[in-house]
């Protein structure tokens, strides 16, 4: 029991590292080539902080854990938009731009509503669906590319001032082999954990995993929003909700179909009535914004649904 939990954590801190180099070193490698800090949000940013939930989703398919896997996605998504998003905007209210309200929050809500209803058509994910996903993910990306290019930066910083390409590219390549390592040992680990308290694979996805690799999304939108850096506060949460539902599921589908359990479906549910909630507070006051209050919203939701999750 000590060991396994101390393995989670030395999993963790392999996760929360890997996450850090691999952010850092995609962030620089963004600004020598003048890339828009809302798109270093939704792509590279959000990329490099899903990480974490890539190599246990990966792993918990491959162990045959579909209830973790499938658990670690949802669960994932509901911290970050409930409460890495609230945390944030009680912190410092964050600004949404008119794009991310009329483009990048829709999109985010119509990939959960497709996402939802893949699951629950044959209650597995195929590897032909896990395909579609991946194509979705292609056409987000393909989108994205086109916002980058529209909204190209003059930022004048040079090659040396972020620390050379090269350089960049071993943080990434160490931050992959370091996320490899932490999904291993914390999948392993969280699973004798849950057989020891005879918790089901499902709380601990939503529960342990989920918050455990949501903290790197945790840290940088924090940091952004107390930096008044909204766009990628925001960027960070959309992308990485669209990366884990798109590109990870289609990618662990593809390995091993995934058994999908309905019991997810008021989970899908409490995160698609959140993204709901999402343009209706940048309307109300303060307009355009996500607000203390607002932030403060979305946290009693998270902690009313983590205590529904051991009450039932």
């Amino acid at each position: 029991m000590i060991v396994s939990v101390i393995c989670i954590i030395l999993g963790f801190v392999f996760l929360i590292k890997g996450a850090d180099f691999l952010v850092e070193g995609s962030s620089k490698l963004a600004k020598i080539f003048h890339i828009s800090e809302i798109v270093i949000g939704l792509t590279i940013i959000s990329i490099g902080t899903s990480m974490p939930e890539l190599f246990i989703s990966t792993t918990s398919a491959i162990d045959g854990h579909a209830d973790m896997s499938i658990g670690n996605i949802v669960g994932s998504n509901i911290v970050n938009l409930l409460f890495i998003l609230g945390v944030s905007a009680i912190l410092n209210p964050i600004t949404v731009q008119k794009s991310t309200k009329k483009f990048d929050i829709p999109l985010c809500l119509i990939f959960t509503i497709i996402f939802m209803v893949i699951c629950n058509t044959n209650k597995e994910i195929t590897r032909l669906e896990g395909c579609f996903l991946i194509v979705l993910f292609i056409l987000f990306i393909i989108y994205t590319i086109y916002i980058a290019l529209k909204n190209k930066t003059d930022d004048e910083e040079s090659v040396e001032e972020n620390g050379g390409i090269l350089k960049n590219i071993l943080l990434i390549c160490l931050g992959i082999i370091s996320l490899k390592v932490g999904g291993d040992i914390t999948v392993h680990h969280a699973v004798n954990i849950a057989r020891i308290f005879n918790l089901s694979e499902k709380v601990i996805g939503v529960t342990i995993l989920a918050i455990g690799t949501s903290l790197p999304e945790l840290v940088t939108s924090v940091s952004a929003a107390i930096k008044g850096k909204s766009d990628i506060a925001i960027g960070n949460i959309l992308g990485s909700n669209i990366f884990n539902m798109l590109l990870i599921i289609g990618v662990t589908s593809i390995i091993s179909p995934i058994t999908y359990n309905i019991n997810y479906n008021k989970d899908l549910l409490i995160l698609i009535n959140g993204l709901l909630l999402l343009p209706l507070f940048t309307v109300l006051y303060p307009k355009n914004k996500i607000g203390k209050l607002n932030g403060a919203i979305y946290l009693f939701i998270y902690v009313e649904y983590i205590i529904s999750l051991f009450i039932h």
